[in-house]
Order: C-alpha cells, then structure tokens, then sequence
C-alpha cells in the first residue's frame, strides 16, 4: 500500500492565488491514477523513482512522457490525464492543487503548456527552492491560511523563474502593463458601478483590443473577471459580517439585490442566503 498523505486546505477566498489540496505519496510499484480531468491547476514534484504520465494535449490527443526525480509535471484545468509508478523504481511526490485570477499570467512567462506538461528546471538552486517550499506546505497543515499562502506564492515563484520561457515575447509587454491598469482599477473600483468601457478607457485603448487582450492573458473575458471578483468578495462579506443581502450586493456594485442574486447564483449555484448559512 502507499505511502500517502494529503490535507485539504480550508479556505477558497483567496483571489490572485488560492490553493486547494496538497499532500505527499511514496508509490507502490506500478500505483496508478486517472484517467482524470481536474477543475484546477496540479502540480507534482518528484522527489525520487521515476513514473510515466499519459497526458492529452491541445488537440485531444494522448501523449506519454516518462519523468523522474527533480522533474515535474503540470496537470491543467480540463487536461485528461492518467500517471503511474514505474513497476522497479516507483516515484515519490509531493503535490500542490492550485489556482487563481493571476495563475494563467504566470505560467505563460513559463514553458508548461497543455502540450509541454512536464516540469525541467533550468536552475538547480530554484528547484531546490521549489522544493524545500512544497514541503514546507505539506509539513506544516496546522499552520495559518495566510502563512501557507504566502509560501505558495514562494513556490510559484520559484516555479516560473525556474521554467522560465528562455526566449519571452517582448512584444507582449505593452499588453501586460495594461492587464496590470486593468486589475488595479478593478480591484480599486469593483464596488461601484463600472462598465468594460470604463477599464478600457483607463489603459487608454479600445474595448475590442482590451477584451481580446485580457482574455488571451487571463483566460476569461473583462466582464468574467469582474464578476467573479465581485462574487468572491460578497462571499467575504456573507462569512464575516451580519449584512443583509441586499447591503452585501450594495457593497460589491449591485444596487439591485435581485441581479445580485441571479449572478451570485451562476457562480456558486446557490443564492447568497443559503451560502450563508451553508458557511457559518
């Protein structure tokens, strides 16, 4: 039987960067998961042994990469994905499930794709970096939400900087500066009653190019993002205060509780009132 351990971590309002699971397994000979699809990003180290992934790539297509020890591999939201134990030297991991507004914009700075999953650092000290930062969170559960956030934050950065894209598109930094305006005034303003038109105009380009431009770096559309921005803060403001449901919607841009409600609901499936209650 594997050796195996993993916590869930109990907390989702993390916005920029949350997590979700993380854990550590010493593999049987031949142990095996998947096929699988995850919800959220998952990232595997190998601490030892060696082992096999099956993943599909862009176009559906199944690829296999054999990986070992001071490698990785990204498994991406939506990715079918199978991996096992090699049958002489099974691996040994640690893993951290993950996830967030800013996660697709780091990882483009990377070479890990749906079609490149497997991790190769290009520097020895980051890696051991990354490392000591995996373990530390899988060590130490009892630890704060916010202490554990932070170290995940340090192993995202090791993790870019050390799979870092050798040749970045400087093309694109004109672009990433107004991603940056963008999230800013969202972040500054989500409370009032703003419009895409309103966060075009403050990076100062038209509402088509910044659509195209934001969806290509983030992963979901200007209006998504600010919902879903919204939507996480009022979930804040159900668990901590005793605001009614029409003050909470106020709070975070709907003066009309019932379009509050209709888009509470399309993101969490239930209406505000009963996640409340659900999380108190």
């Amino acid at each position: 039987m594997s050796n195996v351990f993993f916590n869930i971590f109990p907390s989702e309002n993390f916005i920029d960067l949350g997590m979700y699971q993380y854990g550590y397994e010493q593999c049987t000979p031949g142990h095996s998961f998947g096929p699988i699809a995850r919800n959220h990003y998952l990232f595997h180290y190998i601490l030892s042994g060696t082992g096999t992934l099956m993943a599909d790539n862009a176009k559906g297509e199944t690829q296999t990469y054999s990986i070992k020890s001071g490698q990785g591999f990204m498994i991406f939201p939506g990715q079918i994905t199978t991996y096992y134990a090699d049958q002489n030297l099974p691996w040994e991991y640690v893993w951290i499930e993950f996830d967030g507004l800013r996660v697709k914009e780091a990882l483009d700075l990377t070479e890990l794709s749906v079609n490149q999953p497997v991790y190769r650092s290009h520097s020895k000290d980051l890696r051991e970096q990354l490392q000591e930062e995996m373990l530390y969170i899988v060590r130490h559960p009892k630890e704060s939400p916010f202490h554990l956030i932070g170290h995940l934050y340090l192993f995202l950065d090791c993790l870019t900087r050390s799979a870092q894209a050798r040749e970045l598109n400087q093309s694109g930094k004109m672009s990433d500066y107004y991603i940056k305006e963008a999230i800013n005034f969202i972040e500054q303003n989500f409370q009032n009653n703003i419009t895409i038109e309103d966060i075009a105009a403050v990076c100062g380009i038209n509402r088509s190019y910044f659509g195209k431009i934001f969806r290509n770096s983030i992963g979901r559309s200007p209006q998504e993002f600010l919902i879903h921005y919204r939507m996480v803060k009022a979930t804040e403001l159900l668990k901590l205060t005793s605001l009614s449901i029409a003050e909470i919607g106020s709070a975070v841009g709907y003066e009309n509780q019932l379009h509050f409600s209709r888009a509470f609901k399309t993101i969490y499936g239930i209406s505000p009132r009963e996640w409340r209650n659900q999380h108190k």
